[in-house]
């Protein structure tokens, strides 16, 4: 990406900036916007952005209602510019070389967004749901309409939810419902299964137990993920939806349910110690936690063709001098573009000459 652009974005009322480096570095003072560049990046990957927040929360306090982000980015010697944005009536919008396209997986074509964040610091011992979000998100990173049919279970689920709510359920209704699920949930197991494989290849081709990031033994722990393995996905399928049909009455009572990939948790452990990620420090999660995005972002390029945007917000701090060196080392050697945040710029002081060092302030950045 060699050029971002925003118009009343969070704290930014107009931005308009050139990159030409692989690395960039954005540092300041907690508050000044640091983290509001990268969200505006993450919302060119399908979804809410590294935030999670509502669209409406992203526009400028004081402006009119509404935001506008483009970059501009190169493909095979070609530059495109990718545009979204949200109107002040609440439209969201999206362009690609100013025309408009349906929804963010348009952009699929054009770049990949990774991100590990503050918030994730807690993924191995909190609660399965998280750990789902981020299956997802490692699924969708190389296939870009994973998150439509996720989104698509869901509504699914919530409407079966609501039949068996009712005082005498229709069996036809629920008839239809369990089967649109049953095929929707392979699929989501079926790409989650396939991206946890190959990611778990991809980091046995390159073990080393010497690495300051250790490698990441994972693992999906649910009903059809692990049926997936031994049976065809029709046969699945099909099984999957008389466990629905048999399941009604404990569903009901449940007001859930409980049986389906919104059930599958991830399992992680710390390859070198062969010990569970959860009962792991602090301090070796969140190494751990580095390891899994670097091999993350390699898969995503080997697997797209594409070098993905990673988007490390405040992962400087977490490590000591040598373990940051090292992490500047790994990713000068994944081929995608950089981006990370730190308060204090002695972080960032052996990239003077690798990187592009900004320093943000209120709504400003200027080059360090």
């Amino acid at each position: 990406m060699r050029r971002l652009a925003l118009a009343d974005f969070r704290s930014y009322a107009a931005f308009d900036c050139r990159f030409g480096s692989a690395m960039i570095a954005l540092f300041g003072e907690n508050g000044a916007g640091k983290t509001n560049l990268l969200e505006a990046l993450s919302l060119f990957s399908p979804g809410r952005g590294l935030r999670r927040a509502e669209l409406a929360e992203c526009a400028r306090r004081g402006g009119a209602g509404g935001f506008a982000v483009s970059i501009e980015v190169e493909l095979d010697g070609a530059a495109a510019q990718l545009g979204h944005g949200l109107t002040p009536s609440g439209e969201r919008l999206f362009r690609v070389d100013r025309a408009p396209a349906a929804s963010a997986r348009a952009f699929a074509d054009y770049v990949r967004v990774l991100w590990l964040t503050p918030a994730m610091d807690g993924l191995f011992s909190g609660p399965a749901g998280e750990r789902r979000r981020f299956l997802d998100r490692l699924a969708l990173g190389v296939d870009a309409e994973h998150g439509a049919r996720a989104n698509r279970l869901e509504r699914a689920l919530r409407n079966r939810n609501r039949i068996l709510e009712e005082e005498t359920p229709d069996r036809r209704w629920l008839d239809a419902a369990e089967r649109e699920i049953a095929a929707l949930g392979v699929a989501v197991a079926a790409a989650r299964r396939e991206t946890v494989s190959r990611l778990v290849a991809l980091i046995a081709a390159g073990r080393d137990d010497a690495s300051p990031f250790p490698w990441a033994d994972v693992t999906i722990e649910g009903e059809l993920e692990q049926r997936l393995a031994l049976e065809p996905a029709l046969a699945v399928e099909e099984w999957y939806r008389r466990e629905l049909a048999a399941s009604r009455r404990r569903d009901a009572a449940a007001g859930r349910t409980l049986i389906g990939p919104q059930a599958s948790d991830l399992a992680v452990r710390h390859g070198p110690k062969n010990e569970a990620a959860r009962a792991c420090s602090t301090g070796e999660q969140k190494a751990l936690l580095m390891g899994l995005t670097l091999a993350h972002a390699k898969l995503v390029g080997a697997m797209t063709g594409q070098s993905p945007i990673l988007l490390l917000d405040e992962v400087a701090a977490h490590f000591d001098v040598n373990r940051r060196e090292a992490l500047f080392q790994e990713l000068e050697t994944l081929g995608g573009q950089i981006w990370m945040t730190g308060a204090d710029p002695l972080l960032f002081a052996s990239l003077q000459e690798r990187a592009q060092l900004l320093r943000v302030t209120l709504g400003k950045v200027e080059e360090s």
